[in-house]
């Protein structure tokens, strides 16, 4: 079973490729997904022991924790401990379940894979990306952050130009869905062809 690890900055049209390797058959782990679930589960009890007062009716309240969390490296480092185990826990179920449906290829969903060295655990990495114009208009068109917030978020992301450097396979998502399905059924014929890379 090869690995993919996907990855993109904001804006870049990670979700929808996301969606369209499920489409083409794929099993996808979306990392941000499971560490929702966890905060509305599993995770709450530690969280609430480590953090009080960050979870409301049994659920991590988001906008709180981070609060509580953003510019306290050492809480950042104690909230990763109790997430962390848990997230590969899920991620060893989603492995399993894969091998057991003899998946060839499964995609690791993981918008911050090289700024955590996540590279290392795959086979192979697709970045997804388009041009700054459009990642732009794309963010800013949701409504929820302004240039400002979004300048700071691309701030801490690694360059695009560099994650394209990076990458052994790059998807445009300029041109509309068409383009980015052909382009996910060239990476599934040449991924199962490649070496298993991962550490």
């Amino acid at each position: 079973m090869r690995i993919l690890g996907l990855t993109g900055s904001i804006g870049m049209g990670k979700s929808t490729t996301a969606k369209l390797f499920a489409e083409a058959g794929v099993p996808v782990y979306d990392a941000d997904a499971a560490v929702h679930q966890l905060y509305e589960g599993e995770a709450v009890p530690a969280i609430e022991a480590a953090f009080p007062g960050t979870t409301v009716n049994g659920k991590v309240d988001r906008p709180k924790l981070s609060a509580r969390v953003v510019h306290d490296a050492a809480a950042i480092k104690q909230l990763e401990q109790i997430v962390h185990p848990m997230l590969g826990a899920s991620r060893q179920k989603f492995f399993a379940e894969a091998e057991a449906a003899k998946a060839p290829v499964v995609v690791l969903d993981i918008p911050l894979l090289f700024e955590t060295g996540g590279e290392k655990r795959v086979d192979a990495v697709v970045v997804v990306s388009t041009s700054p114009e459009l990642q732009r208009e794309r963010v800013l068109a949701r409504g929820t952050m302004d240039e400002a917030k979004l300048n700071a978020i691309i701030a801490k992301q690694t360059p695009d130009a560099e994650k394209r450097q990076r990458a052994d396979f790059v998807v445009d998502t300029s041109h509309g869905l068409e383009p980015v399905r052909a382009q996910i059924a060239h990476i599934l014929a040449e991924v199962v062809k490649m070496p298993q890379r991962r550490a």
